[in-house]
């Protein structure tokens, strides 16, 4: 797999190590302005933009995109949530703005056409690994540790969930990475770049899915007295419920 090790990187302002418990507050609380830095917020156009630079740096080699090119990434299909349909003005807008915060950087080649590249490791003082599972977290949003190991592996090497685990320690302690849901089987976690005012919609989300998903297995129980085509009948549409509300409350989140 093609890593963008070759990327030049100056020094730039380093997010500062945080010290202290970092799952005793959540963000924008009192308890956690009082012990942590603060993280960048990013909207949800920027957080897609540094998303796919990253993710393109490390997946296919590109370590420069070209506005066209950029574009078309935050609008793919696959590893995407939610979907979008950005236009390049769109993301020229707020690729001005990353340039501006030191998140993103404009590079002038012997062609007349700029392009442009992620400067995540300097901005948010991470490596490598790291930088791979908060781009996934970018692009997606909150998943469970396990759905982020399988997708942040296609980026960087995370051979277990004790590797990745390792690696979301300091990045929970730094508030990078927040914890929705108590340590153990299923926890779900994500990116903590959001808006302060996204918060509040983001925990309902994941509370949301949670409810849908007991009810999902509620109705998956209750059909085993069915023959066995009615009771995969049933588990298919309650998991396209399901999906259909996780996918409208990101929209929610990501359009606010």
């Amino acid at each position: 797999m093609t890593g963008d090790f070759s990327e030049d990187r100056p020094s730039l302002p380093q997010a500062p190590s945080s010290t202290g418990d970092a799952a005793s507050a959540a963000p924008g609380s009192e308890s956690n302005q009082d012990t942590a830095p603060a993280i960048p917020q990013l909207n949800a156009i920027q957080r897609r933009i540094v998303g796919v630079l990253v993710e393109k740096a490390k997946t296919t080699g590109d370590n420069l995109l070209t506005l066209n090119a950029l574009t078309t990434g935050c609008n793919q299909k696959s590893n995407r949530s939610p979907k979008m349909n950005l236009d390049s003005d769109e993301v020229l807008l707020e690729l001005d703005e990353l340039c501006r915060m030191g998140a993103v950087t404009e590079v002038h080649g012997d062609g007349r056409v700029p392009k442009y590249r992620h400067r995540i490791y300097d901005w948010l003082d991470v490596g490598d690994k790291e930088a791979a599972i908060v781009a996934e977290l970018l692009l997606r949003g909150p998943q469970t540790l396990g759905e982020l190991r399988s997708r942040a592996s296609r980026m960087a090497s995370i051979p277990d969930m004790a590797a990745l685990q390792s690696l979301l320690r300091p990045l929970i302690d730094r508030r990078v990475v927040v914890e929705l849901t108590p340590p153990g089987r299923g926890q779900i976690v994500t990116h903590g770049l959001y808006l302060d005012r996204e918060w509040d919609k983001v925990r309902e989300s994941v509370a949301t899915s949670g409810r849908q998903g007991a009810a999902a297995v509620e109705a998956a129980s209750a059909a085993t007295a069915t023959p066995l085509a009615q009771r995969v009948t049933a588990l298919e549409e309650a998991l396209e419920a399901l999906q259909a509300k996780v996918e409208e409350l990101e929209r929610r989140i990501d359009g606010s």
